[in-house]
């Protein structure tokens, strides 16, 4: 379920100003980047070519390591993906980042994992890049050991829970340019990856880049 079947149709927005990046970042297809951002920093990530998922983590590194909680995140806000305004926190249930826009038709999902080795071997496929990876190669690039791997926010992925209970992955339906914008809720190490999937239509027809931009809280005048 995204922000917008939670809150309603059509996409949520606060009307937020579109203010030139700071930073600008693009994730190739099937990899992953990770940027620091500080309190108060504005982050939009961007399909730019459209249904592309594109995996989400936050970390706070200092006082202690902190990261991104999605079954916190969906037991504080009592649903299953936060709605414009309400935040994604932390396992220890410190509010990591806001939704400031979701310039997407939805849905998004906050209920499966990332896509690991073992899933492609099951597909046949082996050796197949893959979220998981790509996330802890990031990590280890950046000096930072996880005692095990946190669940991403899967953007723009269309997932939602069936009647019945199943949970099936269907097409992307987020256009070309679709986009959220989030806020730094505290100085943090994301993590954005393009989601690998490209033996089921997860992403469409192909696996595409993934656009990450930051708008830094405070600029030099």
């Amino acid at each position: 379920m995204s922000a917008n079947e939670a809150g309603g149709s059509g996409m949520q927005s606060n009307s937020v100003k579109r203010e030139p990046s700071d930073l600008s970042i693009v994730v190739p297809a099937q990899s992953g980047r990770s940027v620091r951002v500080s309190e108060g920093d504005i982050i939009r990530i961007i399909d730019p070519k459209g249904q592309q998922v594109a995996d989400l983590w936050a970390f706070a590194i200092s006082p202690h390591l902190d990261w991104l909680s999605t079954a916190q995140t969906r037991d504080i806000n009592e649903r299953l993906f936060p709605k414009v305004g309400e935040s994604f926190y932390s396992d220890r249930g410190r509010p990591l980042l806001t939704l400031v826009e979701d310039g997407s038709p939805g849905p998004h999902d906050m209920l499966f994992p990332a896509c690991n080795r073992e899933l492609y071997e099951r597909a046949g496929l082996h050796d197949h890049p893959n979220c998981r990876d790509n996330l802890l190669s990031v990590l280890r690039d950046e000096g930072v050991a996880l005692p095990f791997v946190p669940d991403p926010v899967d953007l723009f992925q269309n997932s939602p829970p069936q009647p019945d209970g199943r949970l099936e992955v269907l097409p992307s339906i987020n256009p070309p340019g679709g986009y959220v914008v989030v806020r730094a809720e505290c100085d943090l190490l994301l993590v954005v990856t393009a989601c690998s999937v490209d033996f089921h239509p997860t992403n469409g027809e192909c696996c595409t880049e993934i656009e990450v931009e930051v708008v830094r809280s405070s600029r030099p005048s």
